[in-house]
């Protein structure tokens, strides 16, 4: 089931993260399920969809952190 919009995001992502966060999310979530559809390319018995999801956080963590607060914040050339 891929996203289309950022609309159509879950909740849990809309409601936390970032417009630039949520676009990286959709795309990377988008990426996988198409890439894990065929069980042969998967490591477990994880479902595409549980295996997409792990794909998408984990980009938007290469560029997002969660500050003190819990607010989603673009990491900068220090971190």
């Amino acid at each position: 089931m891929p996203y289309q919009t950022r609309d159509e995001l879950p909740d849990s992502v809309r409601h936390v993260l970032p417009s630039h966060a949520q676009d990286i999310f959709k795309e990377a979530f988008n990426n996988a399920i198409k890439e894990y559809q065929d069980p042969k390319k998967r490591r477990d018995n994880s479902d595409a969809e549980q295996i997409a999801f792990k794909v998408a956080w984990a980009a938007v963590e290469k560029i997002y952190y969660k500050d003190k607060n819990g607010k989603w914040v673009a990491k900068d050339a220090s971190h």
